[in-house]
């Protein structure tokens, strides 16, 4: 993992951790609810926490970025190739 990438993570959970707590600090004080519905907030705030990690690592994702070490051997090999099609 990258820096940015810890960073992202650190950063989601604790907004993430600060809007489910701004949500039941709204529904203990103002809104009435029934005792499910905390349950159904906590499960909402999880599974959004956690489709946005994932999307971010899909959008973030640089396993197709060229190696460097692979492309010095491809340049390697690729001149021994040449050499023996000579």
């Amino acid at each position: 993992m990258k820096k940015k990438d810890i960073i992202f993570t650190i950063g989601l959970c604790t907004f993430m951790g600060v809007l489910w707590a701004v949500g039941m600090l709204v529904m203990g004080l103002w809104i009435p609810v029934r005792p499910k519905t905390y349950i159904w907030w906590f499960a909402a705030i999880v599974v959004l926490t956690l489709v946005i990690s994932v999307w971010h690592s899909i959008k973030e994702d640089q396993s197709d970025l060229p190696d460097p070490k692979r492309e010095k051997y491809q340049r390697k090999t690729q001149r021994r190739r040449n050499k023996k099609k000579r």
